[in-house]
């Protein structure tokens, strides 16, 4: 592991941000010389500070147009209730019931699932094949969804209409141009996944699956490829080592490397004001520090600088356990190959910044 090799993975890895919205990247690299910055009515939040302050303290509007909450909405057809555009007392309990099932328990249930699908989509590397990261973090997410869910749907099928309701909605919603016909490909996108999910399924399920399978395509892909890119297989093959690994990986990588926000009342972020109905940009991978410093399991950043890819306090993502034992066991299984990166594509439709295919061989 040398400086050279992860400045080749930090490489590689920004080309996933230059693929999807080049301009919307391009500005927050700009301007993230100062913990808070204000332009216009939209203030762009960078400083670890800053973004928990913005995440714990400020009144927040889950259904503003522009936010989390309202494209979810979007993405599901719903009028509501979809876990990120709730208020009060049901946001509450519906993360409760959600973080009980992503509890040690219920992910060690979980683990149960995959990893004899890792061995089986591995296998490959054994004999010289290759392997596609992206098509195998795919069915390993729909695959969890309908464990989770109880759904009899092909994993495969609830995967792909879960990224296609989250292409189509969730980019319309962040900053930039606007895809054509946004809304009508997600309506077809949300029925689909509705359909496959079962008519008994509400709507917070539908987003479990859009949320469980877009993060986990975004994210192991690319942290196999910082891995591999950077020599980390050693780190990654020592058991004691592989945890702090794989939360470093997450942290520089940030499967949702920015948060749109609006501010539900006047308040202050970082010492700057907030007025109510005002726009902020919660840059989770600079609040993170992944944009300075480099993915080391013996030197981690610690969790009060990890865990903020996955939000803070009443914000933060119940899935984040899941996130980071499905990653260490993917690591775990790939150890043995040592792989390298033959081919990478940029996918630049996606709902997060990510890659169309990723494709590994064993290394010599």
């Amino acid at each position: 592991m040398t400086a050279g090799s992860h400045a080749r993975a930090r490489r590689r890895d920004r080309r996933v941000y230059l693929g999807s919205h080049p301009l919307l990247f391009g500005l927050l690299a700009a301007t993230r010389g100062r913990p808070v910055r204000r332009l216009g009515g939209t203030l762009l939040v960078h400083g670890a500070d800053a973004y928990r302050e913005a995440l714990t303290r400020l009144p927040l509007d889950r259904t503003a147009a522009g936010t989390t909450g309202a494209a979810a909405r979007s993405a599901l057809r719903g009028g509501g209730g979809v876990l990120f555009d709730q208020e009060g007392g049901g946001h509450r309990a519906d993360r409760r019931d959600l973080a009980g099932g992503l509890g040690a328990a219920g992910v060690e249930q979980l683990r149960a699932g995959w990893q004899p699908l890792l061995v089986r989509r591995l296998a490959p590397l054994s004999r010289g094949g290759e392997v596609d990261l992206v098509d195998l973090a795919r069915e390993l997410a729909g695959s969890v969804v309908c464990e989770l869910l109880g759904c009899a749907a092909d994993p495969r099928d609830v995967a792909a209409a879960a990224a296609e309701a989250a292409a189509a909605s969730v980019r319309s919603h962040l900053p930039g141009p606007r895809r054509p016909r946004a809304e009508a490909a997600a309506a077809r996108a949300a029925d689909r996944l509705r359909r496959l999910l079962g008519p008994a399924e509400e709507a917070r399920a539908a987003m479990v699956a859009v949320a469980a399978v877009n993060t986990t395509v975004a994210a192991l892909p690319r942290a196999v490829a910082w891995c591999a890119d950077a020599g980390l297989w050693g780190q990654a093959a020592d058991g004691a080592l592989r945890p702090a690994l794989a939360e470093e990986l997450l942290r520089v990588t940030a499967a949702s490397p920015l948060l749109p926000r609006v501010a539900a009342a006047d308040g202050a972020v970082g010492g700057c004001p907030v007025r109510g109905g005002e726009r902020l940009l919660l840059v989770a991978r600079h609040a993170a520090q992944a944009h300075r410093r480099d993915p080391d399991a013996a030197r981690p950043a610690g969790p009060a600088a990890a865990g903020l890819v996955f939000g803070a306090g009443p914000h933060a993502c119940p899935g984040a356990r899941l996130a980071r034992v499905q990653l260490a066991d993917v690591l775990a299984a790939l150890a043995p190959h040592r792989p390298v990166v033959t081919r990478a594509r940029v996918d630049r439709g996606a709902a997060l910044p990510g890659w169309r295919s990723l494709t590994v061989r064993a290394g010599s």
